[in-house]
């Protein structure tokens, strides 16, 4: 436990397994993604890949950058994304006392063949509904967001994602959240 993580900070080694495991299962129980959180996943994740051999399983793994990707190509990080551009669509149009956060973030990153189709047509309604309003401007701003990260996901929707993949996932949303909330520059 503490030993070993500490043994990793010092040294450069990598971070315990259950770190990752510990920070994707408080994830899943209280859905909070935090910048500690996000970063921890990120580092597991990150020093995993320069410790790993050149293998096959790690030649197509890329590291997981400080901020937004947005030429990402990682199906995990790309639904991260994803995820978090439906959940804005549907804070524009209502307050609710579940959201989807509250219903699927936990599924979504486990088993995203599952769950994204019913997220697909929550984001349908809720983008339309958004447009008619006077929040139109941010509906497309929205599509445009999804569209993007929709057109880098090559494959089809994963079963499943593995520990790995979910913490990549974690990162993505929390990095398109980022961007949310980040004010623009002015001209």
């Amino acid at each position: 436990g503490g030993g070993r993580l500490r043994h990793a900070v010092v040294t450069g080694a990598r971070y315990p397994r259950t770190l990752l495991t510990a920070i994707i299962g408080r994830i899943r129980a209280d859905k909070v993604v935090i910048a500690p959180r996000a970063a921890m996943c990120k580092a597991v994740i990150n020093r995993d890949l320069r410790w790993s051999e050149k293998s096959e399983d790690v030649k197509n793994k890329e590291e997981i950058p400080v901020s937004l990707d947005e030429t990402s190509v990682n199906t995990a990080y790309l639904l991260g994304r994803l995820f978090s551009l439906y959940e804005e669509a549907e804070a524009g149009v209502a307050k609710r006392n579940a959201t989807i956060r509250d219903r699927y973030f936990g599924a979504a990153s486990a088993t995203p063949a599952r769950v994204y189709p019913i997220l697909m047509r929550g984001y349908g309604h809720n983008i339309s509904k958004l447009g008619k309003g006077e929040r139109a401007g941010q509906a497309v701003n929205i599509e445009k967001g999804v569209t993007a990260v929709i057109g880098h996901l090559t494959d089809e929707l994963p079963r499943t994602l593995t520990l790995e993949d979910q913490g990549r996932f974690v990162v993505g949303y929390y990095h398109q959240q980022q961007k949310r909330f980040t004010k623009k520059p002015a001209d």
